[in-house]
């Protein structure tokens, strides 16, 4: 993007499994604590750890908004309500107009939590569904895109992109063409993800949830833990002071080499990030942090060891903040965006927590202690089953 055109991060909100609100994740981050838990998630009977969010089973969308009650909206208007974030959007509609802001969220499943309940209480006699049940306002891709607009009283474009776990990171990227091109202001970009039997069962059945606490890049790693997670940020075509971050480049790639595994030298990861720089101008030893995707497992890490490697070498400092959340799938890419907010304002690099016996036949820079450190330019790496990836470099405003 040419400077002209920057995207700046007005406002984010964030809620999983450190707690709500950005502070709960910034305090965790910099203590070292984790939100895994022993799985005690109702029908799974797994020897695995989550990242649960507290509480959510007992605040439901009430009131205008009530069809759309399930899990994942529930999580979502939690985002929606903390750090003050749906005050920071009402400030921005009344001044650019409700048609003028756009909304983009990412999400694996959407609601589907929502239809496994309505196929646990089908009718005995008839089979029939619950008449209760709404399809298109839970499960349907597009419903918390629908709820998050309904929510903040917006009429511009709004879609939901589901590309797995590149999701919430692809938001960013189709916000800033939606502003760039004119057809909107400003944008709500976020993600939104909730546990659910598909996922934990789902993923168990591939032999890729582990028994124990994540370990990216950890010599023993043995596969992901699977969190939730609600994050939003705005972004906006001006400044209007609220912060100092703004989005310096994205890459985008398919590298289409398996459905479920990366290219095993991470060609396709190591294009999205080489996009994500040309299109900042800046070279790799410019960037001060990379949050990697790293999700644990043997493959995923290797793969992205070696387009980390190839492209960067040693000069990057990198971490994969799984271990605190969970692997949050579809709302993994706005999560860790924010961690790499809160890295570069509060100027410190965390740890790649859980791991402490670094694979000796991976070599990228990982910092296995949090470290004080000037953060100018951070990048985030999401990559998604089928090739579907994104790096996100966002800069800080001198």
């Amino acid at each position: 993007m040419k400077p002209s055109e920057t995207i700046h991060i007005e406002h984010y909100s964030l809620v999983n499994a450190l707690g709500r609100g950005v502070q709960c994740s910034l305090d965790a981050l910099r203590s070292g604590r984790s939100g895994l838990t022993e799985c005690d998630f109702p029908g799974a009977a797994l020897q695995t750890w989550i990242g649960r969010v507290a509480g959510i089973e007992d605040e439901p969308v009430t009131g205008a908004l009530s069809l759309h009650d399930c899990r994942n909206n529930r999580l979502a208007q939690l985002a929606l309500m903390t750090d003050d974030f749906h005050t920071a959007v009402a400030s921005v509609r009344d001044q650019y107009g409700p048609h003028r802001i756009g909304v983009f969220v990412g999400t694996s499943t959407s609601g589907i939590e929502a239809t496994e309940t309505a196929y646990r209480q089908r009718d005995p006699q008839t089979g029939c569904l619950p008449s209760e049940f709404d399809y298109m306002a839970t499960q349907n891709i597009f419903s918390v895109a629908d709820f998050t607009q309904r929510y903040l009283k917006l009429n511009g474009p709004a879609l939901a992109i589901s590309t797995a776990c590149s999701s919430s990171a692809k938001v960013f990227a189709s916000a800033a063409r939606y502003i760039q091109i004119g057809l909107c202001d400003a944008a709500v970009v976020g993600g939104v993800d909730s546990l659910c039997l598909t996922t934990l069962l789902g993923f168990n059945s591939l032999e890729l949830v582990s028994n124990q606490k994540c370990m990216p890049w950890d010599v023993d790693r043995s596969g992901i833990n699977i969190g939730e997670a609600a994050g939003y940020a705005l972004l906006t075509r001006e400044s209007l002071g609220a912060s100092r971050i703004h989005l310096a480049g994205y890459g985008e790639s398919s590298d289409a080499y398996h459905m479920s595994t990366p290219h095993p030298e991470g060609l396709g990861a190591r294009m999205a990030m080489e996009a994500a720089l040309a299109m900042a101008g800046l070279q790799p030893d410019q960037i001060d942090y990379l949050n990697l995707h790293g999700t644990a497992t043997r493959t995923n890490d290797s793969a992205e060891d070696a387009a980390v490697s190839s492209l960067f070498g040693s000069s990057v400092q990198c971490s994969s903040t799984k271990g605190w959340t969970g692997h949050t799938l579809g709302a993994a890419g706005i999560t860790e965006s924010i961690f790499c907010f809160l890295a570069m304002q509060n100027h410190f690099l965390p740890q790649s927590l859980n791991t402490s016996n670094l694979d000796p036949q991976l070599s990228a820079n990982i910092a296995m202690s949090c470290i004080e450190k000037d953060v100018r330019y951070s990048m985030s790496n999401s990559f998604g089953f089928g090739g579907s990836n994104c790096s996100l470099l966002f800069g800080l405003d001198s």
